[in-house]
């Protein structure tokens, strides 16, 4: 068999693997609980300024924060880059 066939057998073994279940790409894990209260107080924030300066709903934050809803995936995913990295979703949302 030449290197063709072979690369060939190899791709169809591991997309075999990957749909059994057995490989596949790493996955990032997305938080499942994200205190927003204290996100907020670290970055200085009232919650008003704290919806404005990421595009969000301030009745969502109020509602987050009050436990009356939790934030989505998305949101979580959103909310952990803020917590990591503020200025980054800053500069994102201001070009």
């Amino acid at each position: 068999m030449n290197s063709f066939g072979k690369q060939l057998v190899e791709s169809a073994e591991e997309a075999l693997t990957i749909a059994r279940g057995e490989k596949g790409a790493p996955r990032t894990v997305v938080p499942d609980k994200i205190d927003i209260v204290a996100l907020r107080r670290q970055l200085g924030l009232t919650q008003s300024a704290f919806a404005e300066r990421y595009g969000l709903n301030l009745a969502t934050v109020r509602d987050w924060e009050q436990n009356r809803r939790y934030p989505d995936q998305p949101a979580r995913v959103l909310l952990k880059v803020i917590e990591r990295d503020p200025e980054a979703v800053e500069r994102a949302l201001a070009s």
